[in-house]
């Protein structure tokens, strides 16, 4: 029987919480699929489980502590960081996510955190209302940021009693993400990628400007995404509050649609794959005052022309070996529409948003996506994290692009 994971080391983190039973049937299943797994526990995860069932499923000693008092010897969170291909800590608490992303350095399982060379799956479980408190998901938007994977928790029956947003997610799936990862780890080695993100500030003078509600969360989670699966990615980012740490990607930040225009067209030809993530203004003001306009009771008449049209341009410049994605965001003939863009713009693939969903669109976390590739396929997902809109599209790439062997 094939297993999966055979030669893979994985560190399995456990911390402080109910949730904690649930990683002994994930270790259980990491086990089984051939993987070396060593558990580090919190002293807080010690209360709701046992190093000693930890350790009968593993197979190896239970790490807690910074030193074996029973020897005199102690346990090196950077031998650990360095030697793991995959940390998993699942279920982390409120508690833990916050020391993780401030560097509260004080037990093993956050040294060896800080310490890690290998990407870190992480699984929130707690209350539903811990888990929306701004403060933890700020720490989880910082610990994103990062390069860290977050594995959304799932909706039901809380510990407490309550019924929401907060449950870890069930070992099976984390399993499943887990095999996905090292199946794609490097999908993308060898590809150099543009991604444009946000929205665009088109200015009509020193202190004003036309915008959109763009965040550049899809975006940048396809800049990370690309990252993690070995891309060497160029991020070209209107305005936006996110951030991105990895080595494999370079931030160009622009303000406005001709500064986008300008960075893609410059980067383009050395590029293999391009996606269009950005929300670029269509119209921007035909005159730009050098002054401050005066508020006053008098109408103000804005004159509009319209931007250069980013993914046109590339569509036109592409080469048979490049790929080119764009993005959509109708309101109405959504299918129609998106279908006479990607035939327009000489697209390969190109990736429909509707305002229409609850939960789609502008400055959420979350995203429902439909994919239409050069044959009229329609591929329909849920609605779904952006991180993991990001996988899905990048899967659906795979399967069209021609990529380097």
């Amino acid at each position: 029987m094939e297993h999966k994971l055979q030669g893979k080391k994985i560190i399995l983190g456990i911390t402080g919480s109910i949730a904690a039973y649930k990683a002994a049937i994930l270790l259980r299943l990491l086990v089984k699929e051939g993987a070396e797994v060593q558990v580090l526990i919190t002293p807080a995860g010690k209360e709701f489980i046992t190093p000693v069932t930890l350790s009968a499923l593993s197979g190896k000693p239970v790490e807690s502590e910074f030193f074996v008092n029973s020897n005199g010897s102690w346990n090196s969170h950077v031998d650990l960081g360095i030697w793991a291909d995959l940390m998993i800590i699942a279920p982390c608490s409120a508690n833990t996510l916050g020391k993780m992303a401030n560097a509260i350095a004080d037990n093993l399982l956050i040294t060896t955190y800080l310490s890690a060379k290998c990407p870190v799956f992480i699984a929130p479980a707690m209350d539903l209302d811990m888990y929306a408190h701004p403060a933890n998901q700020r720490n989880i938007d910082i610990l994103r940021s990062y390069g860290n994977r977050i594995i959304e928790p799932a909706s039901g029956e809380l510990a407490s009693g309550l019924y929401g947003k907060g449950r870890m997610e069930e070992p099976e799936v984390i399993l499943a993400k887990t095999v996905e990862f090292f199946e794609t780890k490097q999908a993308y080695s060898g590809v150099k990628a543009l991604i444009t993100a946000g929205p665009t500030y088109e200015a009509i003078d020193p202190v004003r400007f036309i915008g959109n509600y763009s965040s550049g969360k899809m975006g940048y989670a396809l800049a990370h995404e690309l990252a993690l699966q070995g891309a060497e990615v160029y991020l070209v980012s209107g305005p936006s509050s996110q951030t991105i740490n990895h080595p494999n990607i370079r931030r160009i930040d622009v303000t406005s649609a001709d500064d986008m225009f300008r960075e893609s067209v410059q980067l383009f030809p050395s590029m293999d794959l391009s996606i269009m993530a950005a929300a670029v203004a269509d119209f921007t003001p035909e005159v730009q005052h050098n002054q401050k306009i005066k508020s006053g009771n008098d109408i103000l008449t804005l004159k509009l022309k319209p931007t250069r049209d980013i993914a046109a341009e590339l569509g036109q410049l592409k080469n048979s070996e490049q790929f080119l994605v764009g993005f959509a965001l109708e309101t109405e003939n959504e299918l129609e529409n998106a279908q006479k863009k990607m035939e327009k713009k000489n697209l390969d693939l190109i990736v429909l948003n509707s305002l229409n969903v609850p939960g789609a669109g502008f400055n959420t976390d979350t995203n429902q996506v439909k994919i239409i590739d050069r044959n009229n396929n329609v591929i329909s997902f849920e609605l779904k994290s952006k991180q993991e809109v990001a996988a899905d599209i990048l899967s659906q790439i795979r399967k069209s692009m021609i990529l380097p062997t």
